[in-house]
Order: structure tokens, then sequence, then C-alpha cells
């Protein structure tokens, strides 16, 4: 599943390999399309966002995995749009020896934005004494 801020492209594939599902979802509409699949592997590329969709989609039952951009880029077979990236995403998905990233909770999340705003703030001063 290829996440964007208003339009979300799912890609999904069968046990063969065979392209099953290919569409677009309003982001309101995604739970209500997940909840109506049997439990499925889904991949998605790892951004601040896609923890909170893992999490969403983890009680719903799938299973979610989550990747570093730089790890789906080689499976993109044509340019880059949503269609081609969600395709990319479910074959980087599937690799065996794949590099996954692991879905934060939201605590987790609250302390890395602490740590970067401390960073920032460190910065700052840093260049304000520089100056």
């Amino acid at each position: 599943m290829d996440i964007a801020k208003q339009v979300f492209q799912v890609h999904g594939v069968d046990e063969q390999g065979k392209a099953r599902v290919g569409r677009q979802l309003a982001r309101g509409k995604v739970l209500e399309f997940f909840v109506q699949l049997p439990p499925c592997l889904i991949g998605i590329e790892a951004c601040a966002s896609a923890h909170y969709w893992g999490r969403e989609l983890t009680k719903l039952g799938h299973t979610v995995k989550l990747m570093a951009a730089q790890f789906v880029i080689p499976y993109r077979k044509r340019g880059k749009n949503d269609a081609n990236d969600a395709e990319a995403i479910c074959e980087t998905v599937g690799r065996p020896n794949m590099h996954f990233v692991a879905i934060k909770s939201e605590e987790q999340q609250s302390v890395l934005m602490v740590h970067r705003a401390r960073t920032l703030v460190v910065a700052n001063r840093t260049a304000q004494v520089n100056q």
C-alpha cells in the first residue's frame, strides 16, 4: 500500500503472485476496505504516518511490514506514480531477506519527537553563540 496525504494506492496479489487488487482509496475508506479482507500481509513504506497505519491495520488482524524507501526503489519497474509505487512495495514485502522497520507505538513516536525538538534547540543555540 502506498500512502499519501489524500489517496492511498492498494496493490494486492494472490499466492501465485497474480494481481488481484489495484485501486485507490480515500484516507477515510482505508480501514473500511481492510476490515472486509481476511488477515493478510501488508507492506508500507516507512514514514511518520506509516506507524499509525501499521498500528491500526494490526488491530484488524493483518500483518504489517514497514520498509525504508531505499529498499523499495529498486523494485519499481516504470515511472514514479502511486500505482507503480504500490506494486513495488508489494514486490518488496515478499522478499525473504528484506530489512523491515519496527512499528513504533505512540509513546515511542512522542519520545522521538522530544529528542528531535531538543536537537533543534541545541543546534539553534549553537548557531546563536557562533554568530
